[in-house]
């Protein structure tokens, strides 16, 4: 699911560093979207590509620039993810 993830995020637009060990990914914002903060971009990503994710902002002040993405769905529902992902921040480059 983690490779999946990276690998289907980056031909999206959104380049995630690879975790070790977690079932967790800490994604930072993408440069196109950075201006929003965790808190903005996590709603904008539920409401515009049904997407939720935990805003950096709730694990401490300098998480703000950051996402948390749980690895809790399937390989398909990540690839269908990563495809709404796309046309969000195509939207932001308007």
């Amino acid at each position: 699911r983690r490779d999946v993830l990276i690998g289907s995020f980056k031909n999206s637009g959104w380049d995630i560093g690879k975790p070790k060990s977690t079932m967790f990914v800490w994604a930072k914002i993408p440069k196109v979207a950075s201006h929003l903060g965790s808190m903005e971009f996590s709603k904008q990503l539920l409401t515009e590509a049904k997407i939720a994710v935990s805003p950096g902002i709730g694990f401490g002040e300098h998480g703000d620039d950051y996402v948390r993405i749980a690895l809790i769905e399937n390989e398909n529902r990540i690839r269908q993810a990563a495809r709404n992902v796309k046309k969000y921040l195509k939207s932001l480059e308007k």
